[in-house]
């Protein structure tokens, strides 16, 4: 990170819990040149340290393990709690897969308004398809609009058919590590998911890989300008999840975001997550990935916490990202 910002300094605290909840927090800091609006190094550990115990205080109450990576996207600051344990994606893994197929987009082999053949052999039944019940004998559809029914309304069958055109979830797992993202696998599709609960463990993230991953696709590092705007649209009009990112926020607050969430079997959930980019009242973005897993918590607390915690965070980088009096 600190080579694609040479000015600017990267911040890295990292928090973790106990088995006994008592908070342990390490902080890591390197510091470079040409300091702007970036706090200075006292103020920014104390900032840093603070929103981190604030976040294993809210953790710490619940019996769900929590993970959550924070990175403000302009000058690469981190804040990681458990940011680097494995999470199951759930849903979340829909955002990859977008992002392989715009990037097949951008070098001509697919494209937006290119028509889809969608059989009702495409539209299995007993899953979450908003899709299957518009056209229950399937259609010819665009491209773009089988990836808004894919990341905007999160439907498992347009998932299954994007991952069909790309050749299947490894070539979206080949095309995510090679961004250099390295901390995430992408094993199975949908409908195997679907007939397995361990699959979804395949599907698997560390929260601080996603955080990355939300930063270089708004730093247009992933896909050409209309591609990412295409997608970030999409995004901003997600439907799912109101109450978790964008549960605690200012009303407006602008959140481009992919939720996930399994099921729940012998009173466990496996995940319960939400990641995304929120637009800051400086002007400034933050990638924010909550992932909770092993939740055995009702549905309600377990999106309250994701709520808490994204409050938390945009509290506290609004706060270290106004310029100080002398600026």
């Amino acid at each position: 990170m600190a080579a694609d910002r040479p000015n600017n300094a990267v911040l890295l605290i990292i928090a973790e819990v106990s088995p006994v909840r008592q908070v342990r927090v390490v902080v890591i800091a390197f510091f470079l040149a040409g300091l702007l609006a970036v706090p200075t190094a006292p103020a920014a550990l104390a900032q840093g340290n603070a929103l981190a115990k604030r976040i294993a205080a809210i953790a710490a109450p619940l019996k769900m393990r929590v993970g959550v990576g924070l990175i403000m996207i302009e000058d690469g600051r981190v804040v990681s709690f458990h940011g680097d344990q494995r999470f199951p994606m759930q849903s979340v893994f829909k955002l990859p897969v977008a992002l392989a197929v715009l990037s097949a987009v951008d070098q001509g082999r697919l494209a937006l308004e290119q028509e889809i053949v969608v059989s009702p052999g495409d539209l299995r039944p007993h899953t979450w398809s908003p899709l299957r019940e518009k056209y229950p004998q399937g259609a010819r559809l665009p491209l773009a609009e089988i990836l808004r029914y894919t990341v905007a309304q999160s439907d498992n069958n347009g998932c299954d058919i994007l991952l069909g055109l790309l050749g299947g979830p490894a070539t979206v797992n080949d095309f995510i590590h090679g961004l250099g993202i390295k901390d995430m696998a992408i094993r199975y599709d949908e409908a195997r998911m679907q007939r397995d609960w361990q699959a979804q463990f395949a599907n698997w993230s560390t929260p601080l890989a996603l955080a990355r991953l939300l930063r270089l696709f708004y730093q247009g590092k992933i896909l050409s300008p209309p591609s990412t705007a295409f997608l970030l649209e999409v995004m901003l009009n997600t439907q799912a999840g109101a109450e978790r990112i964008k549960g605690n926020l200012p009303p407006g607050t602008p959140v481009a975001h992919k939720t996930g969430t399994s099921g729940t079997r012998d009173g466990v959930r496996a995940a319960l997550n939400d990641v995304g980019i929120i637009t800051l009242p400086s002007g400034g973005h933050l990638a924010v990935a909550v992932l909770v897993s092993d939740c055995r918590e009702n549905r309600a607390t377990g999106e309250k916490a994701i709520a808490a915690i994204a409050r938390a965070a945009y509290d506290h980088f609004s706060v270290a990202d106004k310029p100080s009096p002398a600026d």
